[in-house]
C-alpha cells in the first residue's frame, strides 16, 4: 500500500543492522514490487544486503490459481535486474512442490531462473496452511527432491536446497558460507578456462 512497495523499510533495516552489527550477514526476502516504479529496488541494492531473495513459489501454469495477484515474469525480471545492477549480491529464489506441477515444468522454471542468473534455489513440500488455501495435490517423494537437486546443480546453480522440509530461509547462515565458497570455486574454474583459451 506504499508507493515504493515498502522498499525504504528494507533500506532502513539493512542500514540499522550494519550500523550496530557490521559483521552480520543480511538476507532479505522481498515482494515483487509489481505496482511500483522500476527504480524502487535501487536504494535496496545500494544498501548492499548479502542475499536478495524473492520466491517464484510455483510454476507459471499455476499462477492464476496459486498466485493470482502476482506475475511470473515480473518476478523473474526483478531477480535478473538485481544481478545486472549489483553482481556482488547473491540472488535466491524458492518454490513449493506438490501443487500439481510436472517435472518438465519444474525443469523449465530452473532454466528461467538460471537465465536470470539466480545463484541459489530452494525447493520444499507445499503444505496447505488452512482449508481455504490451495490443496496439496501430492506429497513428493524424497527421491524426487534429490532428483531436482541434481538437476538444478547440473543447470549451474551455485547452491540448491531440495528436501520436503526445506523452506525459504532453511539453514540460511550455513548456506551463505557455502554460497561464497561455491562462487569462489566457479570463478577459479572460469579463470582456468580463460587461461587455456589464450
Amino acid at each position: 500500500d506504499l508507493p515504493d512497495g515498502g522498499a525504504q523499510h528494507y533500506v532502513k533495516t539493512i542500514d540499522a543492522i550494519k550500523k550496530f552489527s557490521p559483521s552480520t550477514t543480511i538476507e532479505i526476502l522481498t515482494p515483487d514490487f509489481l505496482k511500483c516504479d522500476d527504480d524502487v529496488i535501487f536504494p535496496i541494492l545500494n544498501a548492499e544486503p548479502d542475499v536478495f531473495n524473492h520466491n517464484l513459489e510455483t510454476v507459471p501454469s499455476l499462477y492464476p490459481v496459486v498466485r493470482p495477484g502476482a506475475r511470473y515474469f515480473t518476478s523473474l525480471r526483478l531477480l535478473s535486474r538485481v544481478r545486472e545492477a549489483n553482481p556482488s549480491i547473491f540472488t535466491k529464489s524458492g518454490i513449493m512442490v506438490g501443487m500439481g506441477e510436472t517435472r518438465i515444468e519444474v525443469s523449465q522454471l530452473m532454466d528461467d531462473l538460471r537465465a536470470a542468473n539466480v545463484d541459489f534455489l530452494t525447493i520444499g513440500q507445499y503444505l496447505q496452511p488452512t482449508p481455504r488455501h490451495f490443496p496439496v495435490k501430492e506429497f513428493v517423494l524424497p527421491e524426487t527432491f534429490e532428483h531436482y537437486k541434481k538437476l538444478a546443480l547440473g543447470k549451474g546453480f551455485l547452491l540448491v536446497s531440495s528436501t520436503p522440509l526445506t523452506r525459504s530461509s532453511f539453514h540460511a547462515d550455513d548456506d551463505f558460507e557455502l554460497l561464497k565458497d561455491a562462487r569462489r570455486k566457479a570463478l577459479n574454474a572460469q579463470k582456468k578456462v580463460n587461461k587455456k583459451s589464450l
